[in-house]
């Protein structure tokens, strides 16, 4: 029966941080009830923060407050999206809310369909999506400030539906597969925030949207595919399909954009990374030391958790394919996260290598176990994480 709440920023013993306030209520209060029958009436809440400062640090706080308002209304509506079910939300869909969120937000928006994935040879992705009867989309949304101080690429895995195809996964494993668009759905979050933010960065998001399915024109295990470099790839389980998405849009974000400085993918890849990491950590690849570590101070930064998976120069060798030039899916279950990782890596050209890094959030994506201030279902992860990161690279 509480109608409000006054939260004081100056305690005797420290000043309360108002974003972490406006996050705490904000993603803690979260519900998704689209698909409920008896949902209750949302109540009014009035929440007032006080504060001691100045008029000068009044208004820093009012522009920290606006911040954080943006920030999550963007992680829950990803949230949102990603519990969305597959009936109702497939390629066509997130394409259409890439729109919006270009027309809310002054960014560019190109979206491509299957004819041009086989015109301009993104041929691994085009497979993926063939036996389904909703059209794989190519999404890319570019926010151009003026005078931008670099250029930050994201890309994100967009599996609106993932049944594993062929190599069907198995009953129980085929439920919350609504999850694995949550690497493209994080994407369009950070997209939707950059002009709220006042993003002194050129950002270009690239999402492949797809929808693995079983049927006659599905693709095979034994099937070899040409991704857009050029490198060869034996399909070996068609439910190792994330990869082969990305592949082609890691491929078509390096030859469509120039004088890259960031380039990051996000994608619900791999189960490995929850049984190396758990439910809540996110795992992080790359080349880059330095980029690693900057990274992890956003993670420390911002409330979410990394966890950083080292590559090695044993490992590569367990892609090698005996009719292709590499496979997709090792036939060790062994560092399963960090191979995948390593396949990916075929598809960041050299100038780009120490520019890039592969985030998991298959564990951090999704729970259906309430953790911290994340209710049941999508959590929005990589989406705080990234932004933060961007806040403060020039710090």
């Amino acid at each position: 029966n509480i109608k409000s709440i006054k939260f004081d920023l100056i305690q005797n013993d420290k000043e309360l941080k108002i974003d972490e306030l406006v996050e705490g209520l904000v993603l803690g209060e979260y519900e998704f009830t689209k698909y409920k029958s008896n949902s209750k009436k949302a109540k009014k809440l009035q929440i007032t923060i006080c504060t001691t400062n100045s008029k000068k640090e009044e208004e820093k706080l009012e522009k920290e407050l606006a911040n954080a308002l943006a920030i999550t209304s963007s992680v829950n509506m990803v949230r949102s999206i990603i519990n969305t079910p597959p009936e109702d939300y497939f390629p066509d869909t997130m394409a259409n809310d890439a729109k919006n969120i270009a027309s809310q937000n002054d960014l560019t928006c190109i979206i491509h369909g299957e004819d041009y994935l086989q015109t301009n040879g993104m041929n691994a992705m085009f497979n993926v999506g063939r036996a389904s009867r909703h059209e794989s989309k190519l999404i890319h949304l570019a926010y151009k400030p003026k005078e931008p101080k670099g250029k930050i690429v994201l890309v994100g895995k967009g599996l609106t539906y993932d049944s594993g195809g062929l190599s069907l996964k198995s009953g129980a494993g085929m439920v919350s597969m609504k999850c694995d668009k949550g690497g493209g759905s994080a994407v369009l979050g950070i997209m939707n925030t950059l002009k709220a933010l006042s993003c002194e960065y050129e950002v270009h998001g690239i999402i492949g949207a797809v929808e693995n399915m079983i049927g006659g024109d599905a693709y095979k295990p034994d099937d070899v595919l040409v991704a857009k470099n050029g490198k060869t790839i034996e399909v070996r389980n068609t439910d190792a399909e994330g990869r082969l998405v990305l592949a082609d849009c890691l491929c078509y974000a390096q030859d469509e954009i120039k004088d890259i400085d960031y380039i990051f993918d996000y994608a619900t890849l791999t189960g490995a990374c929850i049984v190396a990491l758990g439910n809540e950590t996110i795992g992080t690849m790359g080349h880059s030391k330095k980029l690693k570590a900057k990274m992890q101070k956003a993670a420390d930064s911002s409330g979410e958790l990394i966890g950083i998976l080292p590559f090695n120069r044993y490992l590569p060798k367990q892609l090698k394919s005996g009719i292709a030039d590499i496979v997709n899916s090792t036939a060790s279950r062994a560092a399963g996260s960090i191979t995948a990782g390593l396949f990916l890596d075929n598809f960041i050209k050299k100038e780009n290598k120490n520019k890039w890094l592969h985030l998991d959030i298959a564990g951090a994506a999704y729970s259906e176990s309430p953790w911290g201030y994340n209710s049941f279902g999508g959590t929005g992860a990589g989406v705080r994480l990234t932004l933060n990161f961007i806040k403060n690279l020039d710090k």
